[in-house]
């Protein structure tokens, strides 16, 4: 993704957020790990090379969860719009299993 093109892209989702100094991006943060653990499955499910942050410390005292801001899901600059897509998919419950049917 061009830096312009990034540029207009970051600008239309103010809530994602790049690592200083790396070409990481914040896409999601989460109160809950096993939420995030279930986001970045999604995301590397759909191809979208993606990493958590902070998860073991909130797995180890959840009451870090407010300081530390939720655990982090960290994605490449390249992977941006899909891991919004992807997530947007995943909150919508594009991605939820039928309680009805039998898996197996």
């Amino acid at each position: 993704m061009e830096q312009l093109a990034l540029n207009a892209w970051l600008a239309a989702h103010p809530d994602v957020e790049q690592i200083p100094g790396r070409d990481l991006f914040i896409v999601a943060r989460y109160m809950v790990p096993l939420d995030a653990t279930l986001a970045q499955g999604c995301l590397v499910a759909a191809g979208v090379p993606a990493v958590l942050a902070d998860a073991h410390l909130m797995q180890a005292d959840l009451l870090l969860a407010p300081a530390l801001g939720g655990v982090r899901v960290l994605v490449p600059q390249e992977h941006l719009p899909h891991a919004h897509a992807v997530l947007e998919g995943l909150a919508r419950g594009d991605y939820a299993l039928d309680d009805d049917r039998t898996y197996g």
